[in-house]
Parts: C-alpha cells; sequence; structure tokens
C-alpha cells in the first residue's frame, strides 16, 4: 500500500494497478470513476441500514464509504488474502463499531455459506491478475447470490473487459438466467475499443437511474433491450 502526497489518502496497488484508494478523513469521497458509480448505486437503495455482502476486500473502499452513509448497516466483506488483509488492518484500520466484519475467504465458499435472503446488496469487485476469477460469473455463482438476495436484493458487479466483451457477454448470459433487471454501465471510450475498462453490471429489482443521469458523452447506460442489443450472445456456464 503505497501513501500518497496527501496525509490521509492511501492507494492500495496490487498486481502492478490501483485497486483501492482510501480517503480516511473523509471515506464519503470515492476516487475511482467506477466506484463512484458504485456509490451511485448504494445511493438508490432504500434509506436506512443496509445489510451489505461485498466479494473482494481490497481496502475496503466500499465497507467504509457504506459505514458512513449508512450507520447501523450490517456488512460482510469476504476477502481471501490474508495478507492484504494484514497491511490494511496494520496502515488503514477500519474504523471501531463500523459494522463490518471481515472474513479470509473466498467469495464462491463465502457467498455458499449465508442464509437465504441475508443481503441487501451484494458487490462484486474481485480480481485475480487483473481479471474477476471465472467462477465468479458463472451461472452457479450467480444462482447462489440470487439465493442471498432474495427477491428484493440488488447485485453491481465490477468486471474489466475490452471489446468485443467476450467476459461480460457471458456473465450477462448468467445473470439472465436468474435475475429479471440486468442494467450495464460503461465509459464511451471502452464502449469504443479505445481501451479495456471497468463495466458495471446492476442486477435485480429496478432502480430507476442506478448511476445517476449522466450526460451520454460522459456515461453510457443500458437497460431493458438494448442489454441484449449490444452484451448478448454470450454463454452461461
Amino acid at each position: 500500500m503505497a501513501k500518497s502526497s496527501r496525509p490521509d489518502l492511501f492507494v492500495l496497488t496490487l498486481d502492478g494497478m490501483e485497486q483501492s484508494a482510501v480517503d480516511l478523513a473523509d471515506p464519503t469521497r470515492l476516487v475511482f470513476d467506477y466506484v463512484r458509480r458504485i456509490g451511485d448505486v448504494i445511493d438508490r437503495l432504500p434509506t436506512g441500514p443496509l445489510r451489505v455482502v461485498h466479494v473482494g476486500g481490497a481496502a475496503m473502499t466500499l465497507p467504509r464509504y457504506v459505514a458512513a452513509t449508512r450507520p447501523r448497516s450490517s456488512q460482510i466483506v469476504l476477502e481471501p488474502d490474508a495478507e492484504v488483509v494484514a497491511l490494511v488492518r496494520a496502515e488503514a484500520p477500519l474504523p471501531k463499531r463500523s459494522g463490518i466484519r471481515v472474513r479470509e475467504i473466498d467469495g464462491l465458499t463465502g457467498v455458499a455459506a449465508l442464509a437465504p435472503d441475508s443481503a441487501d446488496l451484494l458487490i462484486l469487485d474481485a480480481f485475480a491478475g487483473g481479471v474477476v476469477p471465472a467462477e465468479l460469473t458463472s451461472l452457479a455463482f450467480f444462482a447462489e447470490v440470487r439465493r442471498v438476495l432474495g427477491e428484493t436484493g440488488v447485485l453491481v458487479a465490477n468486471l474489466t473487459d475490452a471489446a468485443p466483451f467476450p467476459r461480460v457477454r457471458d456473465a450477462v448470459a448468467g445473470l439472465r438466467a436468474v435475475f429479471a433487471e440486468v442494467v450495464i454501465g460503461i465509459e464511451p471510450a471502452t464502449l469504443k475499443a479505445r481501451r479495456p475498462g471497468n463495466l458495471l453490471v446492476v442486477a435485480g429489482p429496478a432502480l430507476g437511474e442506478p448511476f445517476g443521469a449522466p450526460a451520454p458523452s460522459s456515461y453510457r447506460i443500458f437497460t431493458g433491450t438494448k442489454v441484449s442489443d449490444s452484451f448478448g450472445g454470450g454463454s452461461a456456464e
């Protein structure tokens, strides 16, 4: 974890990539754009405390955000990298009585152990070698997520990909097998094949505008049949 020029800002780098940025003085400050978009999804959920499961923890940016914006929330973080967990606890410790519980276990095993209808939100933001592990975008995993979320819970997944988006297409196929609603948010440069990027996929009950109302030039949002038109054709495995 590298400390930035700002005293309270820490950046966690893994596999040569900046994975998390945490402002310890202001946990509501979300530095990376895709993380800010996930914050938008969180903000559009019903008011009050939330039950949140995080698959992938890194520096715990989003758990801290939920703790700050939704006091008394109950959160479980599934992070299998014990070295990362120890580093974060030492250099950027979680606030006391945050309601955040960290389990050093992989996402597939950790989610399978959770009770049905035990979460309002599940955030998938886990990487190995710069990509989401295949078992975390499988139909079997999404079925477990659906079980944990029940009828009203929401999944938001951060997937990295590049045009023609083979990983996202397969993930969409799996999600559509178990969720009625799927929304995708993507930066125009990634959509136009200029560079790989983060695609955010939201599944569950419709949230209206889950990523806010950005101008088309700054962010592209696909809903309904537009998801199938632009990101269909994948295979659910």
